[in-house]
């Protein structure tokens, strides 16, 4: 979850500027940048628990280890909250899963030394304050009430509304990680048809990445739960938004979109002001009940854009949302795996002939089943696996044309290795770690945060 905008504090005088603001993003294909998250969850390597706030071997004391390999810390109210360097940016999700923010590189040999060098650095860091990082869709082990909370103002203000809307936000905030990756548009009708793609197959990421089977130590019946948790969290800002395969959408359908959104807050002054539930419409009109007579800026606007939760968002690029996290591999496969299929056109082209005639509620079907069978999800006579290796293999060619090489002249393709490998063999992550729950891990949790752990 993003951290207060730096966007200027540019009032809003016209709906055409929120339209505007989307539509900057548009840039020249030589300007499309690759920018990668990815969340983990710490533990403390004696008891397996995950660390507090606060304390010699808490999350803000590896925050200030960090400082030693030049992030600068950005504090909240006087506690050291988020790191900056570079473009990249390291900050806590509520329950102190630690997030790298990556800065928007060229190719995914420069993100996936990023990805190493950051992990190295935790790892260098943790290991002096006997905590470890694991990478997996949904905490495996410890119950919500067991999971610390992080000191953030809108963080309080999401954990006090989350339970009004739905049943499974707090889990969705305390015990789930991902990895999503935010690329660029070169105009509108780029955006819409990368937008659509993107959106019917996300589903399909989801599948190849699931990687979230245990709940509180057992099986969940889940193969990617983290997906599963985001069907009950809020029915406001969630969800496959159809409008956008409908005709006529484009920066303004989506900007009408975001303001039927409710509000959570408005940051000033260094405050956030709790305004959880009410209308962005209303604040254009200086009626926010939260803020009597003041009116919205860009800044605003930007923060606002950050509270929906759609498979696929879009602030000034588009973000896909939909994988697990998981293992060092896979952190470098997602980017490379929507950077194969968006940036090259003959892949966009290829990936739209995969999806164009689906049906609304294939589309949904694919969205409801997959969390649960992930590519084993019957899908038109054959099944979502047949859908991934298709996908992969488009990816994989779209890759081989960018032909972004690294010093030994090898391309971007080898970093999709992993899914095709998954995609082939129809076996998901989750699925390994379940085999292995079942039989040499005789029934426990426990040995994944030794053997799976950064």
């Amino acid at each position: 979850m993003s951290s207060p905008s730096l966007t200027a504090d540019t009032p809003i005088t016209d709906l055409a500027q929120l339209v505007e603001y989307s539509a900057a993003g548009s840039r020249p294909r030589a300007q499309w940048r690759i920018g990668t998250e990815h969340e983990k969850f710490g533990f403390r390597t004696d008891d397996l628990r995950p660390p507090p706030f606060d304390g010699e071997r808490g999350i803000e004391a590896l925050l200030n280890g960090l400082t030693r390999f030049g992030w600068e810390a950005a504090p909240e109210n006087g506690r050291t909250l988020a790191l900056l360097r570079a473009g990249a940016s390291v900050t806590l999700e509520p329950a102190g899963q630690l997030e790298l923010s990556g800065a928007p590189l060229e190719s995914i040999h420069q993100t996936c030394l990023e990805v190493g060098s950051h992990l190295d650095e935790v790892r260098q860091v943790a290991d002096e304050l006997q905590l470890g990082f694991l990478g997996m869709g949904f905490q495996p082990k410890w119950r919500r009430d067991q999971m610390p909370w992080m000191p953030k103002g809108r963080y309080r203000i999401m954990q006090a509304y989350m339970p009004k809307v739905g049943q499974l936000g707090l889990d969705m905030m305390t015990r789930t990680c991902t990895v999503q990756v935010n690329l660029d548009y070169g105009s509108e009708s780029d955006m819409v048809k990368k937008f659509r793609v993107s959106l019917a197959l996300q589903p399909v990421a989801t599948a190849l990445f699931a990687d979230s089977p245990f709940t509180e130590g057992k099986p969940n019946g889940y193969l990617s739960y983290r997906s599963h948790i985001w069907t009950d969290t809020d029915p406001d800002r969630t969800g496959m938004l159809d409008f956008v395969f409908e005709d006529g959408f484009g920066f303004e359908r989506y900007v009408h979109y975001l303001l039927d959104v409710p509000m959570y807050f408005s940051y000033r002054d260094g405050i956030y002001h709790d305004a959880s539930g009410q209308s962005f419409r209303d604040f254009l009109k200086g009626r926010l009940p939260a803020l009597p007579g003041a009116l919205p800026t860009l800044r605003d606007w930007s923060d606002h854009m950050t509270t929906a939760f759609p498979e696929v968002r879009m602030k000034k690029f588009l973000e896909m949302r939909g994988a697990d996290a998981g293992q060092r591999d896979r952190l470098c496969a997602l980017p490379a795996f929507w950077v194969g299929l968006l940036y090259d056109d003959a892949a966009l082209d290829a990936a739209w002939d995969l999806v164009k005639d689906f049906t609304r509620q294939e589309r949904h079907a694919l969205r409801d089943g997959v969390p649960r069978d992930a590519l084993k999800l019957p899908f038109r006579g054959a099944s979502v696996r047949e859908l991934a290796v298709e996908a992969v293999k488009i990816a994989q060619a779209g890759l081989r044309r960018r032909a972004f090489l690294n010093a030994d002249g090898a391309d971007e393709s080898a970093f999709l290795d992993v899914l095709a490998e998954i995609a082939e063999s129809g076996k998901t992550p989750a699925e390994r770690k379940l085999d292995l729950f079942h039989g040499r891990w005789k029934g426990q949790v426990d040995p994944v945060f030794a053997e799976f752990a950064y």
